[in-house]
């Protein structure tokens, strides 16, 4: 009996193996190895409201690239393997695709027996436009390259197995959608174009009266987080039992109808910071009549992001009402494998685990949007996070050394409806993520619009959180941070008394390391170096300016970046994760030496 099955999985690798391998010859990281075509990425994906009846969709499927407008293909192209990106190696496609042509996606599935109520059908992350079928029936669409949507499908489902039809268009650098560094022709400090379904693609069972989202907000100066939920189908009387748990054991609990805020009382809390990520597990219910109809798992972190003026007179971040220097690297979260989607999910924890162990408490997640289980392990780790808005082009008239004093860029009513949508999109998802503590609504005039607007509606959107406006200019004093950018060395040159101040950007020191490039030739750094010990003494110096300028007047500061990526080979990492570029040791030391300029920043 044991040697039959150990034939049949036998069996089946060399299956898997023949319909997928990794495409093209550029590098990889470790965990390329680890991948398993047959369950990719198997993690629960939305970490922040967890139910146990789900299943990944993550897979091989069919897929097929043709011209835009074209009907559903009668034949494919071969295998995919999903969630990966058409243009990634482990796509096991890596072909261009661009404006002129669409991907189309198939796949089958079953849905579990026992499942007698609702199915939905979640999208982690597709780029960009989304048409959805289900056993020859368009159930719905989606526009948006990085947040996540779904589908009631239950009224669509069939005897047996089901039919799953995607077809996806990216117009990449030729549209007005968000896209971060997607560029049709790669270069510099632009990327390769990411297309299609990048993020998992699940199943889930849900009642028919079901908990559709949830709403975590902590007060540690009222010892309280109140927690809001929308319930489709919630009817008058219906009721939101909230419950914290430390250990399993129930420390607080709280009832409110269904539409109201249910608030829980934390007696002496332990606040969460990078130093002790104390985290409390919660349970939600919906009740009717006594009755559970739904119920999901959650946590939060008693934490408070704010500003005060120190003794100087200075503008301070504060981290639960101590002054706390934020000091992190750009992240772009980019893969050589991959591309936006890391191979495994101890990949994606990987950078996150590094970065502090190089001595940073803060991740600045530059113009990208996460899955949500990245923002799950900045939770447990122990990682304050700016996230940036994923934009596109600089305008033209970019000002940084200076207040901005020009015509603001006019956009199109679609271009302008398409930001607001997504944008109001990632807060709403990510909002319950306590490790993120800044909105970063535009970088460095990138796609720059009705600033003073954007900024207050931001505000609206989350009142808990600081808005750094534009990081690296156009500066308009708005927001909570005035945020300048200097390459290689740091360099205060514009300062605002009545906000924050930081450093957004610096550093971008480069090394390149032969055998782990992207490219044979024509890699860039701001400043480049042959060895690892001159690029650390090049850090450290960088870093004892910085210790100056924190004394008087900068409350954060940003270093480019984490890894190499592509063409880029200013990372602390090389873009394979193969090779730590700098001294670990001294750049924690020197790091640590940085954030206690500030009392609480170390």
């Amino acid at each position: 009996m044991k040697l039959a099955y150990a034939i049949l999985l036998c069996f089946t690798f060399l299956t898997l193996s023949a319909q997928w391998q990794p495409a093209g010859d550029k590098i990889k990281t470790s965990w390329a190895s680890e991948v398993d075509p047959e369950n990719p990425l198997p993690e629960y994906p939305r970490p922040i409201m967890k139910r146990d009846h789900w299943q990944s969709l993550n897979g091989l499927w069919d897929h097929a690239i043709t011209e835009y407008g074209a009907p559903r293909p009668k034949e494919w192209d071969g295998k995919i393997l999903v969630p990966f990106p058409v243009e990634s190696s482990l796509s096991g496609v890596m072909k261009e695709v661009g404006q002129d042509k669409e991907v189309w996606y198939q796949t089958s599935f079953d849905i579990p027996e026992d499942w007698k109520e609702r199915v939905i059908l979640h999208f982690g992350a597709v780029d960009w436009r989304a048409d959805v079928w289900l056993n020859d029936i368009k159930i719905g669409a989606h526009e948006g390259g990085y947040d996540p949507f779904n589908f009631d499908i239950t009224p669509f489902v069939e005897e047996g197995n089901q039919e799953l039809v995607v077809k996806v268009w990216d117009p990449t650098s030729n549209g007005p959608q968000p896209r971060g560094k997607q560029v049709t022709n790669p270069r510099g400090i632009w990327y390769t174009p990411v297309t299609g379904i990048w993020q998992t693609v699940w199943i889930e069972h849900v009642p028919e009266v079901a908990i559709d989202h949830i709403k975590l907000t902590p007060d540690i100066d009222q010892n309280t987080v109140a927690v809001q939920v929308d319930a489709g189908g919630a009817q008058f009387g219906d009721i939101i039992e909230v419950k914290a748990l430390e250990n399993g054991t129930v420390i607080s609990s709280s009832k409110a109808a269904v539409g109201e805020s249910a608030e829980l009382f934390i007696e002496n809390p332990q606040l969460w910071s990078p130093e002790q990520p104390h985290l409390y597990d919660c349970s939600i219910r919906l009740i009717r009549g006594g009755e559970i109809l739904d119920e999901v798992e959650s946590y939060f972190a008693m934490r408070k992001i704010s500003t005060q003026k120190d003794e100087q007179g200075i503008v301070r971040m504060q981290l639960n009402n101590q002054d706390y220097f934020q000091y992190g690297t750009l992240d772009q979260g980019w893969w050589p494998d991959g591309l936006y989607t890391a191979p495994t999910d101890e990949a994606l924890k990987y950078d996150i685990e590094k970065t502090k162990e190089y001595g940073f408490n803060m991740i600045r997640k530059h113009v990208k949007v996460e899955p949500q289980r990245w923002y799950y392990h900045c939770d447990k780790i122990g990682m304050l996070v700016w996230q940036d808005m994923p934009n596109g082009d600089r305008n033209e008239g970019w000002q940084m050394r200076k207040m901005f004093d020009g015509n603001e860029n006019v956009r199109s009513a679609e271009s302008e409806q398409i930001y607001r949508k997504e944008w109001e999109a990632i807060i709403e998802f990510l909002y319950s993520y306590p490790s993120i503590v800044v909105w970063v609504p535009f970088n460095e005039a990138w796609g720059q619009f009705k600033t003073k607007e954007i900024t207050a509606w931001t505000e609206v959107l989350d009142p808990t959180r600081l808005v750094n406006s534009a990081s690296g200019g156009n500066h308009i004093q708005t927001g909570d941070i005035l945020d300048i950018h200097h390459y290689p060395n740091p360099e205060m040159y514009l300062y605002d008394a009545t906000r924050v101040n930081v450093l957004g950007e610096y550093g971008g020191i480069g090394l390149p390391v032969e055998g782990h490039l992207w490219n044979r030739d024509g890699n860039w750094g701001y400043i480049k170096f042959q060895s690892s010990e001159e690029a650390t003494d090049e850090y450290v110096k960088y870093a004892r300016q910085l210790a100056d300028l924190v004394k008087v007047g900068f409350s954060g500061a940003i270093y480019t970046q984490t890894t190499d990526v592509e063409g880029e080979v200013n990372g602390l990492m090389t873009y394979d994760r193969e090779v730590d570029k700098l001294d670990v040791d001294r750049v924690r030391e020197v790091n640590e030496m940085v954030r206690g300029v500030i009392v609480g920043g170390k």
